[in-house]
């Protein structure tokens, strides 16, 4: 199974391992002059009860966090594209016993915790990203809001996930087995999954020894449901709906990238490459406008050019006007000087 996230302590605390190495912030200060969303991968051999799990974590540091976030989420587009592409490549070939699934099978969507709603970012992206991949929406740090605002802050992202016809994963609901649709209802009911992060063991008051974050004023457990979402977050992951998110990606969404590349596509074409780097197209969009501003100021200099070649044969034609009037009075002069020299003669 493969999942994407942006908070290795999730990923750290539902495994219960340490899968992703902690948030280096004096390397993210560093890298903010790159201005490049990273794309990194994490993968595992997870057992519980005798059931083995590979498991592939992709991290995204880098996202969002930049003044201009313009197309930020072009590299996980294209990541998950490159996935399908890299199946459907091995589909094609004549021996197809063992296919290399690195397909992303959930997107675990991680939502600031303002309490207000979701941001223009975030309704782009996850638009972007819902159309490719089952996309599971997470309010993460859920203990900096008390529980009357986090419910309201969920019910404003679910009503912006209804307007702007974002499509996120919805368990199917079992029509014979009710406890089951029952939990998947549930489930449903609980998206945004609000989360508490944390691999520390602490004490409550009462004696018991859980995982959470200690404040002065008590204990947020990480697997009490009263205090967050981690537990069912948890059980649609892992338990109870591993395989429907594998499955809605191979009947869904790898299904119409499939169908796509084959309607725009000849068998054997390599994939188009879009060069949609924003560095790209801000040097473009800067070379467009300093060509065009140089065009107009050659087209200005050649209308001054103009003007003055005009003004100059305006100039010259005057000139030959007076001197061809100087000529015939010359001219005439000299007619009337030999009339006078003739009369005298005789």
């Amino acid at each position: 199974m493969t999942t994407t996230t942006t908070e290795p302590i999730v990923i750290n605390t539902l495994f219960r391992t340490e899968l992703a190495p902690g948030t280096n912030y004096a390397q993210r200060h560093s890298t903010q002059l790159d201005k490049a969303v990273e794309v990194d991968v994490i993968r595992a051999e997870l057992e519980e009860k005798q059931f083995r799990v590979n498991l592939t974590v992709i991290d995204t540091p880098g996202f969002g966090d930049y003044v201009n976030n313009r197309d930020c989420w072009a590299p996980l587009v294209d990541f998950i594209d490159d996935q399908y592409e890299s199946y459907m490549r091995q589909e094609q070939q004549p021996e197809r016993k063992q296919l290399h699934d690195q397909r992303v099978h959930a997107c675990l969507y991680f939502i600031a915790p303002t309490g207000h709603t979701l941001k223009p970012l975030d309704i782009e992206v996850m638009k972007r990203l819902s159309q490719r991949v089952n996309l599971i929406p997470v309010v993460a740090k859920a203990d900096t809001l008390t529980p009357r605002d986090l419910a309201l802050f969920k019910e404003r992202i679910r009503d912006v996930i209804r307007t702007h016809g974002i499509t996120v994963f919805a368990p199917p609901v079992d029509s014979i087995d009710e406890a089951s649709a029952e939990h998947a209802r549930a489930l449903m009911s609980s998206m945004p999954f609000s989360i508490i992060g944390s691999t520390k063991d602490v004490r409550t008051y009462d004696g018991r020894m859980v995982r959470g974050r200690e404040y002065l004023w008590g204990v947020a457990e990480v697997e009490n449901e009263h205090h967050c979402d981690f537990k069912k977050l948890r059980s649609l992951l892992i338990r109870t709906h591993m395989l429907d998110l594998i499955m809605n990606t191979e009947d869904y969404h790898y299904e119409n990238y499939r169908q796509t590349q084959m309607e725009t596509r000849k068998y054997g074409e390599p994939k188009v490459k879009k060069f949609d780097n924003p560095r790209f197209k801000e040097e473009e969009e800067a070379l467009r406008r300093k060509f065009t501003d140089q065009v107009k100021l050659e087209e200005g200099r050649f209308r001054q050019w103009e003007q003055h070649l005009i003004a100059e044969r305006d100039r010259l034609n005057k000139d030959l006007e007076t001197a061809h009037g100087a000529i015939k009075q010359l001219e005439s002069e000299i007619e009337s000087l030999q009339m006078a020299s003739r009369t005298q003669r005789r």
